[in-house]
């Protein structure tokens, strides 16, 4: 990952004398920041938006490098202007607390995935379909929602590529597994791991998101059954397509990943459960004992799968580090750069995104819960759905404990926000363009940018109308 040198040199520039006086360091000063801090994170997230469709070549070779240049935007007129030192505490403190955990569990969660293999074929009915989007839903909190749509789209895109309609199936696919099903767990999306990583207990989206998952994931199931029926039956009288992958018992491989995937779930579980007390000092910055053996564990568990995968397998999944590596890089510079943003919005009121509060704060002084519900899920639309969450938790107090107790509908509203409506555009999570790819690329027609949204303005938006009004209003 090459591309990551220029963020370790971009931190070390300003980290070492964080060492020696990180005692003396306090937070950045959010009320006397302006809004000019916040454009080198507006400009790296606009970029990733608009980089793939408008100059793709450009992107594919030097996204690492417009990603530093971006945080570079943040690291050194932060060290003009506040100091080396509490700079260096700021964007070491998010690196290494955050950033660190947070590429190691997908990086778990990817490779491990990776050798899992689906093989054989069935005949893609509305049943079947309906079945497999389920079972993918569902693995979608147990390994994530990259895990579970690399694993299922192969099989998905086998099943359905001898029928004249068959680009729905994909976009359904991208609503449910690598979206909506993901909303249970902190393995399920990146939002929710960054909210675990801030303190939400690992079992709390579970038990205050599966009536809104239940409900929102069961109605888009339903419409996707209704139109896979009726556009099954049209096919009836269609000329028939030579299935180019006929039928074939269908064989789970790799099977000796499933307990490592296992296994990564008992790590985060010790983490959220065993509490030492035992700070371990990095360059002046404590990190606690629980979460370096977590994450030395799930690294173990990494090296151990591809030990035993058979390379075989993950070239029939086709498998391959880009993907994960640029995840990597991209999210180093998102992380840096929302250091500033994050300070102001912890001055509420007195920062400069204060107008952004009041949208979100009733006439009372109350949380407005559907409008959290609808600004974050309108950003994690078009920007990426991880730090999307991160800035509206901070809008919401940035108190996990709070957030978790007197105000837990306010956690949830933001939580689905994040991961319903990141199946809104092909860039609102992660898994979504890798899913287009990968169909376009077995000769699925699918649809466009705008074309998808069509999709979602039809099939989403008005069940998350319907699911914002019965659990946010």
């Amino acid at each position: 990952m090459r591309g990551l040198f220029p963020f370790a040199a971009l931190a070390m520039s300003v980290l070492l004398p964080a060492q020696a006086l990180a005692t003396e360091i306090h937070e950045l000063p959010g009320t006397a920041m302006s809004l000019w801090w916040a454009l080198p994170f507006a400009g790296l997230l606009l970029s990733i938006a608009t980089g793939p469709l408008l100059f793709h070549h450009v992107w594919e070779h030097h996204y690492g490098k417009i990603a530093a240049a971006w945080a570079a935007l943040v690291v050194v007129p932060l060290a003009i202007a506040f100091g080396v030192p509490m700079a260096g505490e700021a964007v070491l403190h998010t690196l290494l607390t955050e950033y660190l955990s947070f590429i190691i569990l997908l990086f778990a969660l990817y490779t491990i995935s990776g050798g899992i293999l689906v093989a054989g074929n069935i005949h893609g009915t509305p049943l079947v379909n309906a079945g497999l989007l389920l079972v993918g839903g569902i693995l979608a909190s147990v390994i994530g929602t990259t895990g579970a749509s690399m694993i299922l789209i192969r099989p998905m895109l086998r099943a359905n590529d001898n029928r004249p309609f068959n680009a729905h199936v994909v976009i359904f696919f991208i609503f449910l597994v690598s979206n909506i099903g993901g909303s249970l767990t902190p393995l399920g999306d990146p939002p929710l791991f960054v909210g675990f990583l801030r303190g939400v207990d690992f079992f709390w989206t579970t038990a205050n998101l599966w009536r809104e998952t239940l409900f929102t994931g069961g109605l888009v199931l339903i419409v996707f059954l209704v139109l896979d029926i009726v556009l099954h039956r049209r096919e009836g009288g269609a000329p028939k397509i030579k299935d180019p992958t006929p039928d074939t018992k269908v064989r789970l491989r790799g099977l000796a990943n499933l307990p490592l995937l296992a296994g990564v779930i008992g790590a985060i579980l010790l983490s959220a459960s065993w509490k030492p007390g035992i700070s371990v000092p990095i360059l002046g910055i404590g990190l606690e004992l629980q979460n370096l053996v977590r994450d030395a564990i799930i690294l173990a568990l990494v090296w151990l799968s591809l030990r035993v995968s058979y390379k075989s397998h993950r070239e029939a999944n086709g498998f391959s580090w880009g993907p994960i590596a640029e995840v990597a890089k991209l999210f180093a510079g998102i992380f840096i750069c929302i250091v500033p943003v994050i300070a102001i919005l912890r001055a509420g009121h007195d920062g400069a995104l204060a107008p952004l509060v009041s949208l979100v704060t009733s006439a009372d002084g109350q949380p407005n819960n559907l409008a959290y519900f609808w600004l974050t899920g309108a950003l994690s639309s078009f920007l990426d759905n991880a730090p999307t969450y991160l800035v509206f938790f901070e809008l919401a107090g940035g108190d996990a404990h709070h957030l978790m107790t007197e105000a837990a509908s306010t956690l949830a509203a933001i939580s689905a926000g994040a991961v319903f409506m990141g199946a809104n555009t092909y860039i609102g999570n992660a898994p979504n363009f890798m899913v287009f790819a990968i169909a376009r690329h077995r000769g699925f027609k699918m649809p466009g940018f705008f074309g998808y949204m069509a999709w979602s303005g039809v099939v989403l938006i008005p069940s998350f109308l319907i699911a914002g009004f019965l659990f946010f209003h």
